[in-house]
């Protein structure tokens, strides 16, 4: 869709065609003919607080909708919440956040704004800090603070839940929902972009603006995709996660765990369509597992990534390619297993232990017997270490 061949009430009704809220009702086409008449792109707000170096492809539903826009010759502006991420978002908690170091933060947004690249357009992307201007004075905080009301803070979902329970809010917890807004003051935003959790974190945002005297921005919020396993949201912390930068075959091989029930639903917000109508559940897995990998890593990986699935999953042979394991017998000639599964998969010794007790280690594709737990390096030189499905390692000895 281009903006020379479409009113701008097409133009609202296509991008809000996927949204769960698009509030206030008309408000984006009125920005839209707005915008028209004074020769100038909508500015389209995201923030999001570096709390983790990764973007998984939950994350990656907002920034469709983002790159939508900027297709449409808006710019997008990133808010890189440095100082945000100190306070911590409450959305969708039920304790407060753990603190980061400032030195995680500014790694994690070092690499957060590199994997926002292989969707968002840099020709039309601003990307901002907010350190830039939450770094104020006492007085300005103040008359930050002046702008709501407690009553109105606790109307949150989450707030009131913990405030029921007699859970533990922090007064600086209060605060994020005025500072998210006031990055909406500050960057002149027409719009912003959130999960459905970040709703009363928009709305709020119009308050702020109005009470600063700046034009209310339009709020969007898109539907939050499930995990991998089909029932909660996708989240590092429920480990149902798929990031963009993991590798083609765990891209592919996680797609393909997910239920037949979800399918619809990731066809939907990953891709924009329904799952073919004429291919069952497993193919239409495949081809989305297929465009999930070339789109974060190219054509050649996704073929690459299906072949070596099928040599695993179908044809039972271990694939051509896998990395060399360090065999280290010390002095003996012995080798501990499950430190050597800890050095090769970066599993714990614990871990190690359990996954051998419970036959989920493999040696040239038969389960490796939990004891005895030292081997000597003759008995593993050469041979195929398998950790669980996926994960393969030929053994050399140094």
């Amino acid at each position: 869709m281009s903006l020379e061949t479409s009113t701008p009430a097409a133009t609202a009704g296509w991008l809000a065609r996927n949204a769960v809220d698009c509030l206030p009702a008309g408000g984006l086409q009125r920005k839209l003919e707005e915008a028209a008449r004074e020769g100038r792109p909508l500015r389209v707000k995201l923030g999001i607080d570096p709390t983790a170096p990764d973007i998984h492809l939950g994350f990656t539903v907002v920034l469709g909708k983002l790159r939508e826009f900027q297709d449409l010759g808006h710019t997008v502006v990133l808010i890189i919440g440095d100082y945000t991420a100190r306070v911590g978002d409450p959305s969708g908690r039920s304790s407060t956040r753990p603190v980061l170091s400032g030195e995680q933060i500014d790694a994690n947004a070092r690499t957060f704004q590199e994997q926002a690249l292989k969707v968002l357009d840099p020709a039309r992307l601003e990307v901002r800090r907010n350190g830039e201007w939450l770094d104020m004075r006492t007085e300005e905080l103040f008359a930050l603070a002046r702008t709501t009301t407690v009553a109105r803070i606790l109307e949150r979902d989450d707030f009131a839940k913990r405030y029921a329970a007699h859970a533990p809010i922090s007064i600086l917890e209060l605060f994020y929902p005025l500072l998210q807004g006031y990055d909406s003051v500050v960057v002149d935003a027409d719009v912003e972009l959130g999960g459905t959790d970040q709703k009363f974190n928009l709305l709020l945002g119009r308050d702020i603006q109005s009470h600063y005297g700046k034009p209310e921005q339009v709020i969007l919020t898109m539907p939050i995709l499930p995990g991998v396993d089909g029932e909660r949201k996708m989240s590092k912390s429920f480990g149902n996660y798929i990031g963009v930068t993991e590798p083609p075959e765990e891209i592919y091989g996680k797609t393909l765990r997910l239920p037949d029930e979800a399918l619809g639903t990731w066809y939907e917000l990953l891709l924009g369509e329904p799952p073919p109508a004429d291919v069952g559940p497993r193919d239409a897995k495949r081809a989305l597992a297929r465009t999930l990998v070339a789109r974060f890593h190219d054509d050649e990986a996704a073929r690459a990534a299906e072949a070596a699935f099928d040599r695993v999953h179908l044809e039972h042979r271990p694939p051509d390619e896998m990395p060399d394991a360090p065999l280290d017998g010390g002095g003996g000639g012995q080798v501990h297993l499950p430190a050597l599964l800890a050095s090769t998969f970066g599993v714990t010794t614990s871990e190690g232990r359990r996954l051998l007790r419970q036959g989920g280690v493999k040696l040239d594709g038969e389960p490796l017997a939990a004891e005895p737990l030292d081997r000597p390096v003759s008995e593993l030189e050469g041979k195929i270490l398998q950790l669980g499905k996926r994960r393969f390692a030929r053994l050399r000895s140094n």
